[in-house]
């Protein structure tokens, strides 16, 4: 009697117009207690649809959350969605080297960037290679003036909004610009000494190292390394054991363009031209031209540009968007946006965002839905739905670029940052999503393939992870129970 009294009462309120609170579906109760192992305070976002777009589970969907890398998958599909020659090499992007003559008989090399992220000095380098402009120079000139490292092609806008300043000197937050090389960062090697003795480090010149670090017994390695913004001072800290194998630190650099110079000058003096100027950077304030305050910055006019004596190629993008999602490169992507905002502007991150909400609202993706700072998912300034992100992802399956874009998506245990993810799994090979990690925030979107055989979409965020702790585990078991449920 007691439960036909209840199933009458909730019948009588359901007429009334009453709202009832209803029980969640079996598999979300599931699900929610994957995550209420998580560590506490953890806030999860989840949606989960099938082909036809049904919510399969639903979980805070419609709240916004710092996505970290998930940033990316706006920022490829824009590019799929706005440059042109996906399949082809792009020659207008490629980084070029002129001479441009000046008083005295003599030219200044000028190296200028125009957002080509493959740039390498690497001596065993087969493409896009420093080398080779370097050798243009040196067939034409054996005594140069300055070495001019040219960024100008996009506004000086060096790090996006919201990005934490404590990730300055490391290869996470390394600055940005239409000219850099081997990804605005720089290597150096920490090889143990005699016990109580600092230790050698070896690395390009580049920066002028404070080493403070002291070689202790054993092989454990806890280096650490710091310096001040637009200083070339590198302070290196901690120990290292004498039996330790010798360290790489990647270092992020400040000034990428004149990075760059300086490694063309290094390596036009090894094919002995003779430098008689400065190694010099080049770039055009933010917006100068657009605001009379800020015109006095701008670069004084120059001569009209002499023809570059050489080329080199950007890749395809398809492959610029495999090294993006599946490394989770941000220098990449974010050299990406700001190509994006050069087909229809001056190539700021303003205009590549400008980019992204024309494809958001093709898209149909509400415009509270996905907001951003930047393109690489370094800002904290930066919010995506779950539910925003779902539509994103299944508006990108039905472009014509869609399976191409799905491919560049890191493979569940096969490769990519989710090589050691789902391996001996139901979703090993069988999940192509994208990871994200940043301070507290732990996220992963894209597509699985259920038990079923059917390809589900997905989209997971995980923010306010205490210190210390991971999200990851319970990530993947929530999504292995959602594909084996369906």
């Amino acid at each position: 009697m007691r439960g036909g009294r209840g199933l009458l009462i909730i019948g009588v309120l359901a007429m009334t117009g009453v709202a009832v609170a209803q029980d969640p579906p079996p598999l979300t109760v599931q699900v929610e207690r994957v995550f209420a192992g998580a560590p506490p305070g953890t806030r999860f976002g989840l949606l989960v649809v099938d082909p036809d777009g049904r919510e399969i589970v639903a979980i805070n969907a419609g709240q916004r959350f710092i996505p970290a890398s998930n940033t990316k998958i706006v920022t490829t599909a824009a590019a799929f969605a706005t440059l042109p020659a996906i399949d082809r090499a792009d020659q207008a992007a490629g980084t070029r080297v002129r001479l441009s003559p000046r008083a005295g008989g003599i030219s200044d090399v000028v190296l200028e960037g125009r957002g080509d992220p493959f740039l390498s000095g690497a001596p065993d380098c087969t493409r896009a290679c420093l080398s080779e402009l370097a050798d243009a120079v040196a067939a034409r000139a054996r005594i140069v003036g300055d070495v001019v490292g040219d960024a100008s092609y996009f506004p000086d806008e060096r790090w996006s909004p919201g990005m934490s300043w404590n990730n300055i000197p490391t290869r996470s937050g390394t600055g940005i610009a239409a000219l850099g090389i081997d990804d605005h960062e720089t290597a150096l090697s920490v090889t143990p000494g005699g016990s109580g003795q600092p230790p050698a480090i070896g690395g390009s010149g580049y920066f002028t190292i404070d080493n403070r670090a002291v070689t202790v017994s054993g092989d454990q390695v806890d280096l650490s390394y710091d310096r001040a913004p637009n200083r070339r001072v590198l302070r290196i800290t901690g120990t290292i054991g004498s039996a330790a194998a010798p360290e790489t630190l990647r270092v992020g650099v400040d000034d990428p363009a004149h990075y760059a110079a300086w490694r063309l000058a290094e390596m036009l003096k090894a094919r002995g031209v003779r430098i008689t100027g400065e190694i010099v950077s080049r770039y055009r304030p933010a917006d100068a031209g657009d605001d009379p305050a800020r015109r006095g910055n701008a670069p004084p006019p120059r001569a009209p540009d002499q023809p570059a004596i050489a080329v080199t190629a950007l890749p395809p993008l398809t492959e610029d968007a495999t090294t993006i999602n599946k490394v989770s490169q941000n220098v990449h992507a974010e050299l990406m946006l700001r190509r994006v905002g050069r087909v229809a502007g001056t190539g700021s991150i303003a205009d590549g965002q400008a980019a992204v909400r024309a494809m958001l609202a093709r898209a149909s993706v509400a415009a509270d839905a996905i907001a951003l700072s930047d393109g690489s998912g370094m800002s904290t300034y930066n919010r995506m739905t779950p539910r925003g992100t779902v539509a994103l992802l299944r508006w990108i399956e039905g472009q014509s670029w869609g399976a191409t874009w799905r491919a560049t998506l890191p493979v569940g245990g096969v490769d990519g940052t989710l090589a050691r993810r789902f391996k001996g799994t139901p979703l090993e090979g069988r999940v192509f999503a994208k990871t994200g990690s940043l301070n507290a925030t732990w996220a992963l979107s894209g597509y699985l393939v259920a038990r079923s055989g059917r390809m589900l979409t997905f989209a997971l965020f995980a923010n306010d992870v205490p210190a210390g702790g991971s999200a990851t585990p319970a990530m993947d078991a929530a999504l292995v129970a959602i594909a084996e449920a369906n």
